[in-house]
Order: C-alpha cells, then sequence, then structure tokens
C-alpha cells in the first residue's frame, strides 16, 4: 500500500512557486504526490485544478485558512521571497509565518510526526551597507552555523528564520531555508503555458522599469559592491534536491543547520549597470551614457535602489554536498539582461 504525501505550495502561481509545482507534476514520484496550492485567483485556481492539482482561494492575510491548510500537509514550501525590498511585505509577514508554524504544530499534535517546512529566505539577509563605494571580503559559507546566528535580528528577512529555526529547536517541525541570491532567467513551463504563473524575476526587470522610466542609467555610489547570482532553473533544482533529499532521509542537515545557499557566481553592480545600460541603448530607449548617480530624492521614491548598492556574499557548500550542481554563472546573467530587455520594452 503506497501513501500519498500532501505537499502544500505557497506562492504557488509566483516566479519560483510555479516552477517548484511544475517539477512537482513531472517528478519520477509524482503519482505519490498530492499537491496543493493556495492561490488569490479563482480564475487561477480553476486553471490548476486541469494540471490535478488541489486549489485553495485566499490570501497570506487568511491566517486561519492558511494554518489549516499547513496542518493538513506532510510538506510546506514556501515561495514568497526573491530577496528583495520589494516583495518584503510577503517575505517578511511575521504573522503569516505565524500562522504557518501553528499548523505545523497541529500536524505534530495529530500524527506524532514532525512535518516538513522549506521555506525561502534570501540572501539579502547578508547586506552590509557599502552604498557601492566598496567590495567586501566577508563571505558567508551555509556550514558556518556561528557566523550565520551572529547575523543580528533586524537583518532583512532574519525575523521569519529566527521563528521557523525556533519551530525546528521546540521538535514539532523539520525546517529547511534556501537562500537564494539574485535570481535571472525566464520561467518556462506549464504553468506559464496556461497563464498562471509570472515569468519574470524582480531584480532585474524592476531595475530595467526603473531605468526607462528616468530616461538614463542609474548608479549607487560606484558600484565597486557585489551580489551572488542564480538562474531560475537552478535554485528550482536545489528545492527538488532538497525536497528528496529530505523524503528519504529526515535527518538531513535542518534546524539551525538548514541553511541553503544557493549562489553560483558573482557580479559587480557597475557590471551589472553597464550591460542595462548597453542593452536599452541597442533597443535604442535609452541613450548610451556613463551611469549618473542616484538621487536622494530617488531612493526615497524606490527604497530597492538602495538594495542594488549592497554586498552579499555567500557560499553554498551545504547544499553544493547535498548534490546541488548549478552551471550557469554570472556572465550568463549578464547576458540574459539582453531577452529581458526584449521582453519588458514588447510591452511598452
Amino acid at each position: 500500500m503506497s501513501f500519498s504525501t500532501k505537499i502544500l505550495v505557497l506562492g504557488a502561481t509566483g516566479y519560483l512557486g510555479g516552477s517548484i509545482v511544475t517539477r512537482l507534476l513531472e517528478h519520477p514520484r509524482a503519482a505519490n504526490f498530492t499537491i496543493i496550492a493556495l492561490v488569490r485567483s479563482e480564475v487561477k485556481a480553476q486553471k490548476l485544478e486541469t494540471l490535478g492539482i488541489t486549489t485553495v482561494v485566499g490570501s497570506l492575510s487568511d491566517h486561519d485558512k492558511l494554518e489549516g491548510l499547513v496542518a493538513q500537509a506532510d510538506v510546506t514550501i514556501g515561495t514568497l521571497v526573491l530577496n528583495d525590498v520589494a516583495e518584503q511585505a510577503d517575505a517578511d509577514d511575521l504573522p503569516a509565518t505565524e500562522a504557518i508554524l501553528r499548523g505545523l504544530k497541529r500536524r505534530f499534535e495529530d500524527t506524532g510526526k514532525a512535518p516538513i517546512l522549506i521555506h525561502t529566505s534570501g540572501t539579502g539577509v547578508l547586506i552590509d551597507n557599502a552604498k557601492g563605494m566598496f567590495l567586501t571580503d566577508t563571505i558567508y559559507s551555509d556550514t558556518d552555523i556561528a557566523k550565520i546566528e551572529a547575523l543580528p535580528p533586524t537583518a532583512l528577512h532574519r525575523n521569519v528564520d529566527l521563528a521557523v529555526v525556533a519551530a525546528d529547536t521546540a521538535g514539532y517541525a523539520k525546517t529547511y531555508i534556501i537562500l537564494p541570491p539574485t535570481v535571472f532567467g525566464l520561467a518556462t513551463g506549464k504553468l506559464v503555458d496556461i497563464g498562471v504563473q509570472n515569468p519574470h524575476s524582480i531584480q532585474i526587470p524592476g531595475f530595467i522599469k526603473y531605468t526607462l522610466a528616468r530616461g538614463k542609467v542609474g548608479i549607487v555610489g560606484e558600484g565597486k559592491n557585489v551580489w551572488g547570482v542564480v538562474h531560475h532553473d537552478e535554485v528550482v533544482d536545489l528545492f527538488i534536491v532538497l525536497l528528496d533529499a529530505v523524503l528519504s532521509n529526515p535527518e538531513t542537515s535542518h534546524g539551525r543547520e538548514g541553511f541553503y545557499f544557493a549562489d553560483n557566481g558573482e557580479f559587480t553592480h557597475r557590471e551589472f549597470v553597464d550591460a542595462v545600460s548597453a542593452a536599452l541603448a541597442d533597443k535604442g530607449v535609452v541613450e548610451l551614457a556613463e551611469p549618473t548617480p542616484f538621487a536622494e530624492e530617488e531612493y526615497k521614491q524606490m527604497p530597492l535602489l538602495g538594495f542594488f548598492g549592497t554586498n552579499a556574499r555567500a557560499r553554498p557548500d551545504r547544499s553544493r554536498a547535498l548534490g546541488w550542481k548549478p552551471t550557469k554563472t554570472a556572465k550568463d546573467m549578464l547576458e540574459s539582461i539582453k531577452p529581458e530587455v526584449e521582453a519588458l520594452t514588447q510591452k511598452l
């Protein structure tokens, strides 16, 4: 007799979540999965149902509904953060996280078995205040627990990460936190094809759109700071690699040892700005010129701009040891900017 593993995906129509759902549908063990998605749109829910996905219409603010769904699941995958300030309202929604944790606790009390939570955070938790003026030599490894635990509780995403780890420490859940850096590449697959999934990341299109509105390319400081990078498909690979590991071995590193970075290369802010400038100039929508520093007023209008001037350097030693094998690098990210510009300018 085979038992179905109930997998709840939060953010199932998002950039990462939609692709995770697609991979679950195509998984070798898909026949043993019951995939459940919490979605805001009735129309999208109906489309997902045609793929065999169980849907519930609601949002993260429906705390009782959220708690109840989690209490019915063996695995909860939360994909509501892409490591950027613009999504912080979802990423760092502590009340929603507390509802999820209550659901996990109920599941444990009902079954006697600790349910699984795979939570998405981001390397934004590592940022400094470089303002584009320097490259830091501080690099975090996901195996260096002491260094991660030394991060201040006020750091971006940290309040939620700490609550997630505390649930594992309490013993009523096995928790795992994936921390992507800048994610690039257009999402493809079944959910994109049926029109329910957002195919775009946040950071790169956001900067391109702002540049188009500004009329010329801007830069934070001197652009010397560095960020990590990962291709969309390869961070989704990590979710599946981790899920497979956890389902086959419940003692896969979890809790305070359950941080998994997803970096595969680095780029400077200046390299990124120059690539955006060249791609927009090639389309004839922005004149190719030396980038101009953002004004103080611009940072107030778009807080994400300051984020582009920070350092966040990470080494995915634990992720690689698990069997994750990314191949796309910062060079690929810089080359991906041109098709992003093509896609965005077609909508103008």
